[in-house]
């Protein structure tokens, strides 16, 4: 078939056609062809070659062109495709490497193995586009419920047909036992979009928090609105789950409007999630007070947080625990999701219990070191003193509002407690100093003994040792799991380092040994400064 003889508009008219067929653009269709044609050109006239096609998008004329480059005469290759600049003057004038000599060539005759080859081109081609096409509409809507039709189930998982693709559902996403049968309507959360080789992979969710969120965002016009805003979700999928609302509008009660009259809107969102039961709670800044609500139904006697653990501790009445707790901890389980919080429960009379035991190892620890009697060591703990630091360095004015204790009595109850910090203090160098330890560290600022030690017995011996830590490693942490928060212990986690002090502490230690030079931090820390200064006048 030569490419003269053929109507030249039938090539855009085809192109327009498998454009509209695939909803891509004409041009990728028209740039397919040019590079099929090119390639059969090749085929013809040789491989090495730089034979390039260009049709007009008006006529459908397409013309055939041989290119070649003039190049340096030690870099000459291809001598079909490349020239050198003496070779150019045949053809140009004052030629410079670099520059391209464009010939027309007359267009070739396609057989069939050429056509068939063309048409692969172009099948591949449209294919790519139409790829391309569904991932960029696909990703767009990450983070959306989207409606389809249950095309298969392969092994437990979904395929669904959603529209314009497919996308698989997941049987670690699907709710329960739930199962479906082909024709089946089914709503699910898009949850990721990936490129993939054969073509984008679109990942569906029933399971994920999102997935509630969104289907109140549908049910509730306020959501969708924003004066209703969902704050957290957590979900035990096809059995329970907690959202927590908070109104930006005082006048209208954010769980009420979320319920709906009669329950109507909860009950929706219930009914496509196999019924799944729902505690609406109001979201609090206060986290007490927030954890006091997402542990409802039951009844919260007192709250103990912990903020730099992410830590609290609740106690509720003993007739309440296995409520609070839940079946097979659910409640808790929830709460905590919700609340992002490690949540430890106890009865008051656990809490009780516990307290008293506080008590009497603080009474040992004074009787011990400090040599006092019984009754006088419950005073000082009643008075809230809780380690020896506290009655070594504390104003002797606190001490004398102990009854019965003189400006004397203080004096001698503070020279004990010294006595005792310095003989522990001197232990503690020496045993860290057998492991090890050099003065680097024992003279670094900020740092214990008991720090020291502990650091030695961690195989952290010098200050370089001590910089390449990380912060989690000195102060703890905690990770997710599964879901789950694990707890990361610290080296220095048991003397109160907190991770701010830890992050300080090692940027120091890289300072006092050149890693890191302060007036880069400086620099660094003004650019962020201003960063987030343009950001907020750019919101204003």
């Amino acid at each position: 078939m030569a490419i003269t003889s053929a109507n030249q508009l039938e090539l855009l008219q085809t192109a327009e056609a498998v454009a509209r067929e695939k909803m891509i653009d004409p041009n990728l269709v028209v740039e397919a062809m040019e590079e099929s044609l090119a390639r059969a050109a090749k085929s013809r006239y040789g491989a090495e070659m730089d034979i390039r096609v260009a049709i007009d998008r008006k006529t459908g004329k397409a013309t055939f062109t041989r290119v070649r480059t003039v190049v340096e005469d030690e870099e000459l290759e291809n001598y079909q495709a490349e020239f050198t600049v003496e070779q150019a003057k045949q053809y140009m004038e004052n030629p410079e490497v670099g520059q391209l000599y464009v010939e027309e060539v007359p267009p070739v005759e396609m057989g069939r193995i050429a056509a068939q080859s063309a048409k692969q081109v172009i099948l591949q081609k449209v294919r790519e586009a139409e790829r391309d096409r569904q991932f960029a509409e696909f990703q767009d809507r990450v983070g959306t419920i989207i409606n389809g039709q249950v095309k298969r189930e392969e092994y437990g998982n979904v395929i669904v047909d959603v529209g314009r693709g497919e996308a698989i559902l997941r049987r670690n996403e699907k709710i329960g036992r739930e199962s479906y049968r082909p024709n089946d309507r089914i709503r699910c959360f898009i949850k990721d979009v990936r490129r993939e080789t054969r073509g984008p992979q679109i990942f569906l969710s029933r399971t994920a928090p999102e997935f509630m969120a969104e289907l109140f965002k549908m049910e509730v016009p306020e959501i969708y609105d924003g004066i209703i805003e969902i704050k957290a979700v957590a979900r035990d999928p096809g059995s329970r789950a907690k959202i927590a609302v908070i109104s930006n509008d005082g006048s209208i009660d954010p769980v009420g409007a979320c319920v709906g009259m009669r329950g109507s809107r909860v009950q929706a969102v219930v009914n496509e999630l196999q019924g799944e039961k729902i505690d609406i709670i109001p979201w609090n800044e206060d986290q007490p007070t927030f954890l006091v609500n997402a542990l409802q139904p039951a009844e919260v006697s007192k709250v103990v947080l912990d903020e730099e653990a992410g830590k609290i501790e609740v106690v509720v009445p003993d007739e309440q625990l296995s409520l609070a707790i839940g079946r097979r901890g659910q409640n808790v389980r929830l709460a905590s999701q919700l609340t992002a919080l490690d949540i430890d429960i106890m009865t008051e009379a656990e809490e009780s219990e516990r307290r008293q035991k506080e008590f009497e190892e603080r009474t040992a620890l004074f009787m011990e070191t400090l040599d006092l009697d019984e009754f006088f060591a419950q005073l000082l703990v009643s008075e809230g003193f809780s380690n020896l630091e506290e009655v070594a360095y504390v104003e002797v004015d606190e001490l004398l509002v102990i009854d019965g204790v003189d400006e004397d009595t203080a004096n001698e109850l503070q020279a004990r407690a010294r006595d005792y910090i310095e003989a522990k203090n001197k232990a503690a160098l020496d045993a860290a100093r057998e492991l090890g330890v050099e003065d680097s560290l024992i003279a670094f600022e900020g740092l214990t003994p008991q720090m020291i030690e502990a650091l030695a017995k961690d195989s952290v011996l010098t200050l370089e040792d001590f910089a390449t830590c990380a912060d989690w490693e000195l102060a703890g942490g905690w990770t997710n799991v599964d879901g789950e928060r694990v707890k990361d212990d610290g080296v220095l986690e048991p003397f109160g380092m907190t991770l701010e002090t830890a992050q300080d502490m090692v940027m120091t230690a890289r300072i006092v040994l050149g890693w890191v030079d302060p007036a880069e931090l400086e620099a660094d820390a003004e650019d962020g400064d201003s960063e987030t200064a343009s950001d907020e006048e750019a919101e204003a």
